[in-house]
């Protein structure tokens, strides 16, 4: 992807740290203990990973703050809106997928969108965590990032949140829903 491409305006910049810092600010149940000025000051300093949570956000994802880890001195967004991104769904896990199938093709996959956008997908523990947070796909499902070895197989994995407990199910790689899309996770 071209790297001009990958730079926001400076009133696009300034327009979505405004809504980070808003959402921070409402949810400080997520990020205990973090100020927003240090993040904001990781922000600036590096443009691809704004543009990467203006993509989060475009696409319906409400990136917020989950963590901090202080090995890295990195902070972590992950996608928080409360059913899986509505720009995201309606996809096949991977390129692969998207390829195998035959006809009714979706238009990408979870993993092609998150190469796109700059984001990695949540894998299972990640998404788990995030469940800790508050309630998210009571109504969607999101893809997961799968083990190769079921991978290998044909299969994906995707999670989601039924009577208040975390499920993990699987799928052919290629079946894409309505409902489902993915949750993505970016450090900065």
């Amino acid at each position: 992807m071209n790297t001009i491409k990958k730079k926001l305006l400076p009133e696009q910049s300034e327009e979505l740290l405004e809504t980070l810092k808003a959402r921070f600010e409402k949810n400080m149940n997520r990020h205990a203990g973090l100020e927003w000025a240090k993040i904001q000051a990781k922000l600036e300093a590096d443009p691809a990973k704004l543009w990467s949570l203006d993509e989060m956000e475009i696409s319906g994802g409400e990136p917020d703050v989950v963590g901090y880890d202080r090995e890295t001195n990195e902070y972590i967004f992950y996608d928080c809106s409360a059913e899986s991104p509505k720009g995201r769904r309606s996809i096949c896990y991977d390129h692969q997928a998207l390829e195998a199938r035959k006809e009714h093709k979706p238009e990408n996959s979870a993993l092609n969108m998150a190469t796109d956008m700059g984001i990695e997908i949540l894998n299972e523990e990640q998404y788990r965590g995030l469940q800790k947070l508050g309630k998210f796909d009571t109504k969607t499902s999101s893809w997961v990032k799968t083990p190769s070895d079921i991978r290998k197989l044909g299969g994906a994995i995707f999670c989601d949140r039924r009577y208040d407990t975390v499920f993990v199910y699987h799928n052919g790689a290629e079946s894409y829903y309505a409902a489902r899309g993915f949750r993505g996770s970016l450090r900065v």
